[in-house]
């Protein structure tokens, strides 16, 4: 059986993934480093005594339809061959070949029970052969860099220069290559905004939280960057309005 074991962020970077507790999370990456080469376990409940984690966990996942189960106790891994490519020279097949006639492989190369399904077009059936894929040095790069970024194409966004920014103004210290800070400023920036904007956001909130004691904790990317960016914005077009006498704002 091959040694190595890897994960697609398509996967593990999913809300429905990062929902799910600590310990269910947990249980899913050790279910993935024990499978088999086809993507199956049948000692589930040992590799929840051995990291205490519960039953629960297990049903999550079902429930979650990131483990498919067979009526024999055996589970499989539905996104093994999205996270997986065995070399031929180490793939040994499962020792479950009836439970692995009964699946398909989606269109995003899921395993799908054929049993519980009901399609509109011909289905795929398993191949055995599409497992026996080379991960060598350059498939192993090549994988790495999808763990990393989730794409194979170079990430432009200007994560640096925005956090940096955000440090210079509030005397903090975060990272720019956190994954979750650069998911957020991805996002906003996905939305139409732009690094102005962005330093903007920062004026504006620095100004009115850094002296304040109890507001100046949330001068922080998950705070500013987050769903209430775009209110954040339009903060300063109303401040930076000059007032008229009769309490209005703008100009005649």
């Amino acid at each position: 059986m091959a040694q190595r074991r890897m994960f697609s962020k398509k996967v593990t970077d999913t809300d429905t993934f990062l929902d799910m507790p600590l310990s269910t999370q947990a249980l899913y990456f050790h279910l993935n480093m024990h499978a088999d080469d086809d993507g199956f376990i049948d000692n589930t409940k040992t590799i929840q005594r051995m990291i205490g984690s519960s039953d629960d966990d297990r049903k999550l996942l079902v429930a979650k339809q990131f483990l498919l189960p067979f009526e024999n106790g055996v589970v499989v891994i539905k996104d093994w061959r999205v996270h997986n490519y065995i070399r031929k020279d180490t793939y040994n097949k499962t020792m479950y070949p009836n439970e692995l006639e009964q699946l398909q492989i989606n269109k995003s190369g899921q395993y799908e029970r054929q049993d519980l399904v009901t399609y509109t077009e011909r289905p795929r059936a398993v191949d055995e052969t599409l497992t026996q894929v080379r991960l060598g040095k350059d498939r192993l790069g090549k994988d790495r860099k999808d763990i990393l970024s989730g794409s194979e194409e170079p990430d432009q966004l200007p994560y640096k220069e925005v956090v940096n920014y955000l440090n210079e103004k509030t005397g903090s210290k975060y990272r720019s290559s956190g994954t979750k800070t650069k998911k957020l400023i991805k996002a906003r920036f996905n939305e139409g905004f732009s690094l102005d904007n962005f330093k903007t956001v920062i004026d504006v909130k620095s100004k009115q939280w850094l002296t304040d004691q109890k507001m100046k904790q949330y001068l922080r990317p998950e705070t500013l960057f987050g769903t209430k960016f775009e209110s954040y914005l339009n903060e300063n077009q109303v401040t930076s309005k000059p007032a008229m006498k009769n309490g209005g704002y703008g100009t005649r």
